[in-house]
């Protein structure tokens, strides 16, 4: 919006380009996942029952899985169990629904109002200070909203590259559907800790239908791309844009998803920004006149 608005964009305009960068975005993902998704299903109840002798077959590594623990009995135990349809699970299913739409309307919502009211917000917080106070204050917190939003801007880059070098390593080696677990991969890698391993054990087993070698490589190259991603590409990337330390990004990533999760680690960075230069700003400057 701020590149836009320099460059003599209307604001109104601005928003509905964002908005509807959103929109192509998320369509452009069910656009790709949809289609796999039917024809996977066409294709599992096809050779369902070639699976089923490949997996009671003695000689093979899924076959003595299965002798070990009883895979294909529990399976047809719960298949064979009458569906137990309540009209409690019917409405805590809508229920479910109807909140993930309302939340996605929500955060739709709200994107649209604070990127076209950013400067009077920001305007009004910065009156709520005292008048000989506010010059500084407003350096300091133009300086944290600009730093927060090359965060941003950093942690998209580093999700195109997870999906990049995924569907590259897909290709190589011919596995189904590789632009949809491509896409998916750079979706869920902009959950920092958690995001990437989500998304690479989604990988490694759909890797596992084509072979077992693959599944193991392919776990292994999500564990390398993992260390290369937080000790490299993040403090790299993401640090040295908001200037903090290589070694507080990876802290504050850590003690960010452990106290509050998810959340947590994906406002640690900037929180961790915002900090150091109140701190260079404001403490420091008044430990030397001290």
């Amino acid at each position: 919006m701020s590149w836009l608005v320099e460059h003599r964009w209307p604001r109104w305009a601005g928003v509905v380009l964002m908005l509807l960068l959103i929109l192509c975005v998320v369509g452009g993902f069910l656009a790709a996942a949809i289609p796999p998704l039917i024809t996977q299903r066409q294709q599992l109840i096809d050779n369902a029952p070639t699976y089923l002798q490949h997996a009671q077959a003695h000689n093979s590594f899924i076959g003595r899985l299965n002798n070990r623990f009883h895979f294909i009995d529990k399976l047809r135990a719960a298949v064979a169990a009458p569906p137990s349809v309540s009209v409690d699970g019917i409405l805590v299913a809508g229920k479910a629904v109807f909140s993930a739409l309302t939340d996605t309307l929500i955060v739709l919502v709200l994107t649209a109002y604070l990127l076209a009211d950013m400067p009077r917000i920001r305007t009004l917080a910065y009156r709520m200070v005292p008048h000989t106070r506010r010059p500084r204050v407003i350096l300091i917190g133009d300086e944290i909203l600009a730093k927060v939003g090359v965060y941003v801007l950093g942690n998209l880059i580093i999700s195109v590259i997870a999906g990049g070098l995924t569907f590259a390593w897909l290709m190589a080696f011919s596995v189904p559907y590789a632009l949809l677990l491509s896409l998916m991969v750079a979706l869920f890698d902009l959950i920092p800790v958690a995001g990437s391993t989500i998304a690479g054990v989604i990988v490694a087993a759909v890797t596992l239908t084509v072979s077992v070698p693959l599944c193991v490589d392919t776990i292994a190259y999500f564990i390398i791309y993992r260390l290369l991603e937080d000790y490299y590409l993040i403090p790299r990337i993401i640090g040295r844009a908001v200037k903090v330390p290589a070694l507080l990004t990876i802290v504050a990533v850590l003690v960010g998803g452990a106290l509050l999760g998810v959340i947590g680690a994906l406002v640690a960075i900037p929180v961790a920004a915002a900090v150091l230069l109140i701190i260079r700003e404001i403490l420091i400057p008044r430990l030397d006149e001290a």
